[in-house]
């Protein structure tokens, strides 16, 4: 195995171990309904959350640089599985369902957030959760939930503001102080969050840095 040590000073090698990292091929592994089918955990896990219709799949299209890796839709409450998703070998990414709305029966809607929080509450290999929340409205209360949960399970977060590009810049820095002092006071928060914009590709490369900081070391062959 190689894995060079990068200091967190050194920004520039930080962004270039993420891109190459994003840039290695991203396999679907398994849509999971039932934690029975989970996937056998030989890998470090990034998983994302989010209120519906924040940008998560969006997001992780842009990470991965390709188009269609995750499902994107204008309808709330499309992701209705836990996706698994090989990085190379060395990091899965998991798309979680949405929270806060779903075009679903309320039954089904229940079923879904029973899973996610199964999941998050007792996945093992589970590094990191992005907790993505939408920059034009700031927190809400089930994100609030949603890092309850993480802290109660002891689960680390970062906090990512998307569609950093659909608010101006003077409410940006309003919203980016106000998410950072709620952080402040919040257990297994990550202290800064993330700006980014997948239509943009503000805060992408960034973000690659920090998630790439958690792969797996890399086989020499």
């Amino acid at each position: 195995m190689s894995q060079t040590t990068i200091p967190e000073d050194d920004e520039a090698a930080r962004l270039e171990a993420g891109r190459l990292l994003f840039a290695q091929p991203v396999t679907f592994m398994r849509g999971v309904a039932e934690l029975s089918q989970l996937p056998p955990a030989e890998l470090p896990e990034v998983a994302f959350a989010g209120r519906s219709n924040v940008g998560k799949s969006s997001l992780i299209n842009a990470l991965v640089n390709r188009k269609d890796v995750a499902r994107a839709s204008n309808t709330p409450g499309r992701t209705q599985e836990l996706n698994f998703f090989d990085l190379g070998g060395r990091l899965v990414l998991v798309d979680l369902p949405g929270y806060g709305y779903a075009a679903a029966p309320k039954s089904r809607v229940d079923a879904w957030k029973k899973l996610v929080t199964r999941f998050l509450a007792g996945r093992a290999p589970l590094a990191r959760v992005c907790v993505l929340v939408d920059s034009r409205h700031g927190l809400k209360d089930v994100d609030l939930a949603t890092m309850d949960t993480l802290a109660k399970a002891a689960v680390p977060y970062q906090v990512v503001l998307t569609k950093v590009d659909q608010i101006r810049g003077g409410m940006i820095t309003d919203r980016l102080a106000e998410v950072t002092d709620a952080l402040a006071r919040r257990i297994g928060a990550l202290p800064d969050p993330v700006l980014t914009s997948a239509e943009k590709g503000t805060g992408i490369p960034e973000l690659r840095a920090l998630l790439a900081a958690l792969a797996a070391p890399r086989v020499d062959r």
